[in-house]
């Protein structure tokens, strides 16, 4: 692979003034793409997540999975000298990025007024907890907050248990996937025009969006979804589910059917059929609205389940033509040989560790210009280049250093 041909976004820039995850991911899947990414730090430790889920002997995984590919520039945006600085670095930027608390950016000399003035043409995101025109605007946010508010605890709860947060941080990665797209729609508006823009997003909003169609659902019907073991969908003529079951070694699986034609091929594919239909549910849509024989058909199938192994249920329903697989832990996830095969999961040279690591990989296959996943940068790792570039000289850098401005 030549480097002519590496990554759609080469000779896009990119500055950042952002920390966390929902601010650093959109740029990170950019550095990943080709684009020149400069990350804005402070001088004394720069980004806090460098020293979050620190392994012994390994550097953060937090930091690593979140900055990679990008370049570390300390400044000290308290200082005159850092923002004109930061100033040259945007004027010659395509976009910009901050995730800070509401009104910390303009304090800072990065808001969107002052930096419009500098590059008429920037693209500017904002990403903040709450969105910035309700109540609560004015908060900072965090993933756990938004999971909260958005739904997604109710979504994954089971009835009689306590709501709660995941572990996936899926309100940072929504917003960050949002402001990709959205970053990058805004450029092409600003290359064909001239004009840039600022775009802004929240954690919320993100979470939100997520929620999709069972969002709809939930205000058209007025009325929570189902929740559990199995989602229930469509109508009686018209009943979906998607449900999971454990096998006789308590693995996890699931299905998903999306019409009563599928009802039909699963259970007899399985085996399952003539205990079904004795039982009085050769429709499917007898459960649906009706609470009392939904948790008689799951209690009958959990009992069938138990009877054999998940990998042999699985095969009889993708033999049948039912989407099916096992449920994976998150150790399992990064084994799975779809995974592997498709490069969502590969590894990474680290030299400085001696070692290859396993990492995310890329969600994209380009033909033509192939992504290439970096590795996170040191602290200050490309003060010289950058500001070299800049035209600021060693004797410059030096004095900087000495009164900690980089």
């Amino acid at each position: 692979m030549s480097q002519s041909s590496w990554g759609p976004l080469q000779g896009v820039k990119v500055v950042s003034c952002s920390t966390a995850q929902a601010g650093t991911v959109p740029y990170m899947l950019m550095a990943d793409l080709g684009a020149d990414v400069i990350k804005i730090e402070t001088p004394q430790g720069g980004d806090p997540s460098r020293n979050m889920t620190v392994l012994p002997g390994m550097p953060s995984t937090f930091f690593e999975t979140n900055n990679r590919g990008v370049k570390s520039v300390t400044l000290n945006l308290k200082t005159p000298e850092g923002r004109a600085i930061l100033h040259k670095l945007v004027a010659r930027a395509d976009i910009f990025g901050q995730n800070f608390r509401p009104g910390a950016a303009e304090k800072n000399g990065f808001g969107w007024e002052e930096l419009r003035k500098i590059n008429p043409k920037l693209v500017y995101i904002s990403i903040s907890g709450y969105g910035t025109r309700g109540p609560n605007g004015h908060l900072p946010g965090t993933d756990s907050m938004a999971q909260a508010l958005g739904g997604i605890a109710e979504a994954y709860s089971m009835p009689g248990q306590k709501m709660r947060t995941g572990i996936a941080s899926v309100a940072d990665e929504s917003t960050a996937m949002l402001a990709f797209g959205g970053a990058l729609a805004a450029l092409t508006y600003a290359r064909t025009t001239g004009i840039g823009q600022k775009i802004e997003l929240s954690l919320l909003g993100s979470l939100v969006r997520l929620m999709g169609w069972t969002f709809t659902t939930t205000m058209w019907r007025n009325k929570n979804p189902v929740t559990g073991q199995a989602r229930v969908t469509g109508t009686p003529a018209r009943p979906g589910i998607s449900a999971s079951f454990n096998d006789r070694d308590g693995k996890p699986l699931v299905f998903q059917l999306t019409g009563p034609e599928d009802w039909q091929d699963a259970m007899t594919g399985l085996g399952f059929f003539d205990r079904i239909k004795a039982a009085g549910f050769e429709n499917l849509g007898v459960i649906i609205d009706n609470d009392a024989k939904r948790n008689e058909l799951l209690s009958l199938l959990d009992d069938l389940f138990a009877t054999g192994t998940r990998d042999a249920w699985v095969t009889r329903l993708r033999k049948a033509d039912i989407v099916s697989a096992p449920i994976n832990t998150l150790l399992e996830a990064s084994n799975d040989p779809d995974v592997i095969a498709n490069g969502y999961v590969t590894h990474v040279d680290y030299p400085k560790y001696g070692k290859k690591l396993k990492v995310h990989g890329t969600p994209w296959q380009f033909s033509q210009t192939p992504a290439k996943p970096g590795i996170a940068p040191e602290l200050g790792e490309h003060n010289d280049a950058v500001l070299g570039e800049l035209g600021y000289g060693p004797g410059e850098l030096a004095d900087f250093r000495a009164r900690k401005i980089i």
